[in-house]
């Protein structure tokens, strides 16, 4: 029965670790002794002895004939691992290095920057991993068909369990709930944090950390997702994320209940008041004065607003809610 590999991950051979092992187990031997124990011949161990001492696994004893002995393991191990500590120290800067070298050209090549996926699974896979390896923000659009299994409870709760999740927020197609199960799951994960809103969504996308994207190669909400193009840095990407938050300024947020989802009733009465006075370029206190407020909470509510509508400045709330038809409401 052949015996089990121990040091094949520390760079060491067959032959080499059959012959320390040897010497582990018999103690000190000759060249003859140790090809003996070892079913090779004299020369052949010969030759191998230099290596086993610059791996520091064995080492001469005083005398003659010529005796070597075995290096306890833990020192032996000890060796190996810093040896091989130090080959992946130099691996990492030959790769900065190299990565210099890529820097250096005018730009990526359009091979390094689109990836074609193709077979259902192998979709699914990719975009599995494109979720695992995200540690700041997932962007998803959400529209049938689906890539992933959402009934899959075990990926549920890998995800639902998983430590540094990033930031999702995700944009649903009304006829993403037309699948079982969505609502529920749409639910859940809004539960765990997820930002969700309600829109247009005129292609399925997922983006990781604005560093990768995801989206299928056909857009057909009858067939399943049997190809899929991976987008990596360029400026496509680029348009890619402006397309997601163009669209997140429009949708609405969602509101879940226990039977249905819907957009949340928004905004509120006196919200339509304060955004129409924002939009005619009224300041704090005069907003305050024409609706019998105090500044203070007028400043509260715009801000509260601004963050609602995505807006950077006062106006551009006041820009937006007009442009979304808020204000006819």
């Amino acid at each position: 029965m052949a015996q089990r590999r121990l040091l094949e991950g520390l760079g060491v051979t067959v032959a080499e670790e059959t012959a320390y092992r040897s010497l582990l187990r018999h103690g000190p031997a000759t060249l003859s002794e140790l090809a003996a124990e070892t079913g090779s011949s004299a020369a052949a161990i010969r030759r191998m002895l230099p290596r086993l001492e610059d791996l520091g696994l064995i080492s001469r004893v005083a005398g003659r004939p010529l005796r070597v002995v075995a290096t306890p393991p833990n020192i032996a191990i000890d060796i190996l691992v810093a040896r091989r500590q130090e080959e992946i120290t130099h691996s990492r800067a030959a790769a900065a290095l190299l990565a210099t070298e890529v820097a250096e050209r005018s730009g990526p090549h359009p091979e390094e920057v689109l990836e074609v996926v193709t077979g259902r699974d192998a979709v699914a896979r990719r975009y599995l991993q494109l979720e695992r390896n995200a540690t700041q923000e997932m962007l998803v659009l959400v529209h049938p068909p689906y890539a992933v299994d959402i009934s899959d409870d075990r990926e549920n709760r890998r995800r639902a369990a998983r430590q540094g999740a990033p930031v999702i927020r995700g944009i649903y197609s009304p006829l993403a709930f037309e699948q079982a199960g969505m609502l529920a799951h749409t639910r859940h994960a809004i539960a765990g944090g997820e930002q969700a809103r309600l829109g247009q969504v005129p292609v399925k996308l997922a983006i990781a950390d604005a560093r990768t994207a995801v989206l299928p190669l056909v857009s057909d909400e009858d067939k399943a997702v049997e190809s899929a193009l991976v987008v990596h840095p360029s400026a496509l990407l680029d348009a890619l994320v402006g397309l997601f938050e163009t669209l997140w300024r429009a949708a609405v947020p969602l509101r879940l209940t226990t039977d249905a989802l819907e957009p949340e009733t928004w905004p509120r009465a006196a919200d339509t008041e304060v955004l129409a006075l924002l939009a005619a370029g009224m300041k704090d206190d005069a907003i305050a004065r024409q609706l019998g407020l105090s500044p203070r909470t007028v400043q509260r509510r715009v801000q509260v607003l601004c963050e609602r509508l995505g807006a950077r400045t006062r106006f551009h709330a006041g820009y937006l809610a007009a442009h979304n038809g808020l204000l006819a409401r």
